[in-house]
């Protein structure tokens, strides 16, 4: 088989399977916003393949290789460093001398609770207001991250803030 009917295969694949491996990398990975880099992976994989005519099964060994990407990808992540909790960043605050020991625990309290509340938040009111309040990307920004619509992203916003505002109104 040539190069070109290799390249012919694979687009034809890419093209009758291409929402099918989407939704299936989706629906593995807890960032959506890594789906389109994953896809790439995928596809110049199944593009490096010498001897495409001995794939029996191109469909299969499509969702294999994706597969194999995901695993790859999910390896990657387990090494990132975590994220910084709140308690963590007042915890190097303390570092400086001279702080007022009444008003350190008062801020200690506040951030706790700010945690425990952040952690009650379902998965994506907490990912939107986290990208938006902590790392300042703007809302187009974390629509395109999050692989959402810039409707859902500050209707997601807004639900935050109302059930954090709520809640530590309460105390």
């Amino acid at each position: 088989m040539s190069a070109e009917a290799a390249r012919a295969l694979i687009t034809g694949l890419v093209a009758s399977h291409g929402v099918k491996l989407r939704r299936f990398l989706l629906l593995r990975v807890r960032n959506a916003a890594d789906v389109p880099d994953m896809l790439q992976e995928v596809y110049l994989r199944m593009l490096r393949v010498s001897n495409v005519e001995s794939i029996r099964s191109p469909e299969a060994y499509l969702f294999t290789v994706a597969q194999h990407v995901v695993q790859q990808h999910s390896l990657r992540q387990s090494a990132a460093p975590p994220s910084i909790e709140l308690t963590e960043m007042l915890n190097s605050a303390r570092a400086v001398p001279d702080v007022d020991p009444v008003l350190d625990l008062d801020a200690q309290q506040c951030l706790e609770q700010l945690q425990s509340e952040l952690d009650r938040l379902s998965p994506k009111l907490r990912a939107t207001f986290l990208l938006h309040r902590r790392d300042g990307l703007s809302l187009d920004e974390i629509a395109e991250r999050l692989g959402t619509s810039l409707p859902m992203v500050k209707k997601n916003l807004m639900q935050a803030l109302v059930q954090l505002r709520q809640r530590l109104e309460r105390g």
